[in-house]
């Protein structure tokens, strides 16, 4: 079977052209290198040099043999730095999985500082109203998932990221507008706008509503945060976000916020990962940037 280090062999005699010369720049004896020949020979059954003078000369064989090395061993070259930076964290494949579904602005602002430092990795954002992220983490259909609900698993690990606050929304108008905090039984004439998320993994019916027995007059499910936030300001329901997002998004809509009960209902985001990934370098420093910033 022909091997790597025979086409690196039959390539530097080529391009030297003498044994002393190749044998110098492979780092062998001349004699190691002439029996490698010959026992390159063996292999192929064929002849691959004839010696012209002090000179060899590549006979038809080796000259089609050379052609396939200097097409095979760049690419191996390029396996080989690729499995390296792989190997190093540098490149890789980040697919990112998304349950927090008003979080996709705050990743944007990750994303912002991460990939500029990591040009090697391929990312992918995978958000699904109806994504179930353990199946896509076991399945290895994602590598990282962005939630508020941690997955209890030996082979999964939770990393937490900041804590924030549920809050109401309403439009200016709203006859709630004023308060500092509502209860549930005050959403048993509203229509509650979620996305379209199953309620048993909506923290609002979870966290607050659910507990007390109370259902909202009507639910309706969007899938555009945009025009969900467009009806509120007009007064056509009301909707619930994290507090760091509603901030922002104050200024652009006519909107106000208030308390989920007297004491709130805190939430923290996490990011969950294979146990098996944790000390990549790129995701390692995906968990830093995200620690670190700013809401």
């Amino acid at each position: 079977m022909i091997e790597r280090h025979h086409l690196a062999l039959l390539h530097n005699l080529a391009h030297t052209g003498s044994l002393a010369a190749a044998a110098e720049k492979l780092h062998l004896t001349q004699s190691a290198l002439t029996h490698s020949i010959r026992k390159l020979e063996q292999i192929t059954g064929v002849t691959l040099w004839e010696k012209q003078g002090r000179k060899l000369q590549l006979t038809a064989a080796g000259r089609y043999l050379l052609a396939a090395s200097e097409d095979v061993l760049p690419r191996l070259e390029a396996a080989d730095q690729h499995l390296k930076a792989l190997a190093s964290g540098r490149e890789g494949q980040l697919r990112i999985g998304m349950e927090c579904h008003p979080c996709y602005e705050w990743l944007l602002n990750q994303l912002k500082v991460f990939l500029p430092r990591w040009p090697g990795v391929e990312l992918d954002v995978i958000q699904r109203f109806r994504f179930n992220g353990r199946e896509a983490l076991e399945q290895h259909a994602i590598d990282l998932l962005i939630t508020s609900d941690p997955i209890q698993a030996t082979h999964l690990t939770n990393i937490p990221v900041f804590t924030y606050a549920l809050l109401l929304i309403t439009g200016e108008h709203h006859a709630l507008a004023k308060r500092p905090w509502i209860s549930p039984q005050d959403l048993t004439e509203q229509t509650l706008l979620t996305f379209p998320v199953d309620i048993q993994r909506l923290d609002v019916f979870t966290q607050f509503l659910l507990p007390a027995g109370i259902k909202p007059q009507a639910h309706k499910t969007l899938e555009a945060l945009e025009v969900m936030l467009l009806l509120v300001a007009q007064g056509r329901g009301v909707c619930t976000l994290p507090d760091w997002l509603a901030a922002k998004l104050q200024q652009q809509y006519a909107i106000k916020t208030i308390g989920l009960g007297e004491h709130g209902v805190q939430k923290t985001l996490y990011l969950v990962l294979r146990q098996s990934d944790r000390d990549i370098a790129y995701m390692e420093e995906f968990i830093r940037i995200s620690q670190s910033a700013n809401l």
